[in-house]
């Protein structure tokens, strides 16, 4: 019987991708009419909402506290907001879809003539039926987003503004899942939280990663793994702030997000370039059905960079299907459940099981016989091993046996003898078991 250090190949010999789909489709919808933003009760009911899933915990940071550079701003809430005309209409109604608003207006409740209402009115021309996404975090204003067929059709020289919001002291929320392994030793999985109604740039690595920490806790894993739910920058910055003593664990980390479009696979490289997060990620993608893109680690795009920032400098990487920005639908209202597919979804969730046990599997060995090779034959590990896979095995045993001296991992030997690193590490398992290689930590 083999031992090879495989815990996640029952979940890919049983994949369902149809399955997997439906339930990943189920929750973005569930979690789409939530109107999110980097604090406030949208945020902990979507997080609420996500525990059904995972065991994730609520984690509450209070306005005011000091992270590094920055402060948690005050909390924001909406209940509702909208531009009157002089007949009564509703003629921008939060109601019907929460990115009229700008995340973070400030309350107002007036008439204002339409030459000031313009100031404070956004929309993409170039798409003039969408609804565009803006926010004011950081600067306290207020305003409204709308298509531009819907502004073409504001002829009254007065409307009625109104935003019910609050904005005073409160927390900043974040969800976490820790999943412990049989090392201290952590991977960690991060997206954002904070969007409002977009299902690609928000929901889909919020449903994906979901998923996989649920697959996950059911696991026996060498790594521990840490997933965190958080609204963007801000909350990257104030979990590392409050967590810096612990960052030394970790291992490996993926910033996950855009998983839910057509496109083939991006991936973004730590800032290190070459840590062994970025090497497994790139040689998984590869094995796929579609050419990946690999760019570059660059100071900008999500929250990659302030884990990657050079006082932190983790191995952290970030995981896309079609980047920010460079899809006709990022940031409008077009991002919508049409937009997103299951099978796209559960393509991505597929490929984050690769990786994990990519991760989970690539180990450095020694071999026990280090002055010419044992001898296979008389311990039935030559010629004498049936199945499809027997002669890839045998041959993955030799090429462990020679480059087994402690500092070559199953990925570099991969690498080297252009073998899958799933027989690879099967065939570890073989000799780990019949006493011939020791794994190292």
């Amino acid at each position: 019987m083999s031992t090879a250090p495989r815990p996640l190949a029952g979940i890919v010999s049983g994949w369902n991708a149809a399955r997997e789909g439906a339930s990943l489709h189920a929750l973005v919808a569930n979690l789409y009419p939530l109107c999110r933003s980097i604090t406030g009760d949208g945020i902990r009911e979507s997080l609420r909402r996500l525990s059904n899933e995972a065991p994730i915990s609520i984690h509450e940071v209070p306005s005011g506290t000091k992270v590094f550079d920055w402060v948690v701003p005050l909390e924001w809430n909406i209940r509702d907001a909208y531009v009157r005309s002089r007949r009564g209409e509703r003629v921008i109604d939060f109601g019907s879809h929460n990115l009229h608003v700008v995340s973070y207006s400030v309350p107002v409740h007036r008439r204002v003539p339409m030459s000031e209402l313009r100031e404070h009115l956004f929309t993409r021309p170039d798409q003039p039926d969408v609804i565009p996404y803006r926010t004011s975090y950081y600067h306290e204003t207020w305003g409204f987003c709308l298509s531009q067929r819907q502004l073409d059709q504001l002829t009254d020289d007065e409307y009625e503004v109104c935003i019910d919001s609050t904005l005073e002291p409160g927390h900043l929320s974040y969800g976490e899942c820790f999943i412990r392994g049989r090392t201290d030793r952590e991977v960690l999985v991060s997206c954002h939280s904070c969007h409002p109604s977009l299902c690609n740039d928000n929901l889909s690595g919020m449903a994906v990663s979901a998923r996989l920490a649920a697959l996950l806790s059911q696991m026996d894993l060498r790594y521990s793994y840490r997933f965190l739910w958080i609204p963007g920058t801000i909350g990257a910055i104030t979990w590392l702030a409050l967590h810096e003593e612990g960052l030394a664990r970790i291992a490996h980390g993926l910033v996950l997000s855009c998983l839910g479009d057509h496109g083939a696979f991006t991936y973004k490289r730590s800032r290190q370039g070459c840590a062994e997060i970025d090497r497994v990620v790139e040689y998984v993608l590869r094995r796929g059905s579609r050419e990946p893109t690999v760019l570059d680690f660059a100071p900008t795009g999500y929250d990659e960079r302030q884990y990657c920032s050079p006082g932190i400098n983790l191995p952290v990487g970030c995981l896309m299907r079609t980047p920010h920005g460079q899809y006709r639908e990022y940031h409008t209202s077009a991002d919508n459940l049409e937009f997103v597919t299951g099978e796209a979804l559960a393509d991505s969730l597929l490929q984050l099981v690769h990786i994990v046990e990519a991760l989970e599997t690539n180990q450095r060995y020694i071999s026990v016989n280090q002055k010419c090779e044992p001898q296979l034959g008389r311990r039935g590990l030559y010629h004498a091993i049936g199945g499809p896979n027997s002669s890839s095995l045998e041959e993955a045993m030799l090429w462990l046996l020679n480059y087994s001296d402690g500092s070559q991992t199953l990925l570099d030997i991969a690498g080297r003898s252009r073998m899958p690193l799933d027989v690879l590490a099967e065939g570890a398992g073989l000799l780990a078991a019949h006493g011939l290689v020791t794994a190292v930590e």
